[in-house]
């Protein structure tokens, strides 16, 4: 966890300011995967990890960042040709560009980042990175923005300087998530339904597999290449209907024989998922936890056979998982080919089931992942540093 303390005085020590504080958090999704570019369901919540961003207000045009989780400095003038490849200053440049562009308010910052999320694990640390960056770049421009704008600016931020088709999901999760509650995207419209649950009998757990293999980036845009080739084809027999989101699961069935492979499994994926998270809404809201389980297992299968993602090293967390008496379900989250999986237990079991896979998985990869018990936090916000 972050010293707040020292990590504001480290900023004080560099930039001679007082700043403001921000910080956003990671999410992990519960169930519905690859379904948000496709105007879809998901059903995340936010971790307590967080990232966090210290800003103070500049007029010369410049913005100056620091991270302390890479021991990196950059600095960019507003409008002029990037001079770095970096990733984490091509997200330090793409809020900044987005910003001077929204309102000429904006002159410039002095920035300090530093995060808890891991890098990599599927947790979506560069979305709160973004949410945390916009909330405070926006507020040095004197700007009120709506978490939900924030958003949506880390998802522009994605598509226009990182080159990643993504959906909004992650950002708004980030954004808007709210403590012992999932939240229930519908990705067409942004509308959020909070769904409670806070279960002290029961565990979530996310096992970290500490790998992301290198088709991650390049295999998103495909897929999303694949779910809207497959929609033009079956626009031909539902007209007037635009996206995977719009077919239910008996329509898929009758017309899935015109799609050739991939493309069937992709959309098969998608038209599916999209069933099991309204029904995950639905069991969880009467406590049937087993249902919920079972869908868990359900839509693991699909992100493994149908669309693809997953791989050796989440396969055997779920197996390892679904062997343990008193896990309730398990799934790889996130956007595959790495990361983590999510993982619902009796609470009594978490010790056992901690063992055994970290045994399972060192004798498979000599290597053990992290596990750690979660529970849904809050979203984005600004902190009070009071008299630090």
């Amino acid at each position: 966890m972050i010293d707040i303390s020292a990590f504001i005085e480290d900023f004080r020590a560099r930039f001679s300011t007082e700043p403001r504080l921000f910080a956003a958090p990671g999410r992990v999704n519960l169930i519905g995967e690859h379904t948000d570019y496709n105007e879809g369901f998901v059903l995340p919540f936010a971790l307590e990890e967080r990232t966090y961003v210290a800003c103070s207000h500049r007029d010369d045009g410049q913005v100056s960042a620091v991270t302390r989780t890479l021991d990196k400095s950059f600095e960019m003038c507003l409008g002029a040709a990037a001079s770095s490849s970096e990733s984490w200053t091509i997200y330090v440049r793409g809020m900044a560009e987005i910003l001077s562009k929204h309102t000429p308010a904006f002159r410039g910052a002095n920035v300090l980042i530093d995060s808890e999320i891991p890098f990599g694990a599927g947790l979506s640390s560069s979305a709160a990175f973004e949410v945390a960056l916009g909330l405070g770049l926006g507020a040095m421009a004197g700007l009120g923005n709506s978490p939900k704008e924030i958003a949506l600016w880390g998802q522009r931020v994605e598509h226009e300087f990182i080159g990643v088709r993504s959906g909004i999901m992650d950002q708004l999760a980030s954004a808007l998530s709210r403590e012992n509650h999932l939240m229930l995207i519908d990705c067409r419209s942004l509308q959020t339904t909070y769904v409670h649950f806070d279960r002290p009998d029961m565990v979530l757990a996310i096992c970290d597999t500490k790998v992301k293999h290198d088709l991650a980036a390049s295999e998103y845009n495909r897929r999303r290449e694949e779910c809207e080739e497959g929609m033009k084809i079956l626009q031909r027999y539902l007209p007037g209907r635009s996206s995977l989101r719009d077919v239910n699961v008996s329509e898929f069935g009758k017309l899935a024989g015109n799609l050739a492979e991939p493309i069937r499994s992709r959309c098969r994926h998608v038209v599916t998922e999209n069933e099991r998270v309204l029904n995950a809404v639905s069991v969880i809201e009467c406590s049937d936890f087993a249902s919920l389980g079972r869908l868990m297992y359900e839509s693991h299968e699909s992100l493994r056979d149908d669309y693809e993602v997953s791989c050796a090293e989440l396969d055997l967390l779920v197996e390892a998982a679904c062997e343990v008496s008193g896990v309730i379900g398990a799934r790889m989250t996130g956007g595959g080919f790495g990361g983590c999986t999510i993982n619902l237990m009796d609470a009594a079991v978490f010790a056992e089931f901690t063992d055994q896979l970290r045994s399972r998985y060192h004798l498979a990869f000599d290597r053990e992942p992290d596990i750690t018990a979660v529970r849904p936090a809050h979203g984005a916000t600004e902190i009070d540093i009071g008299d630090l």
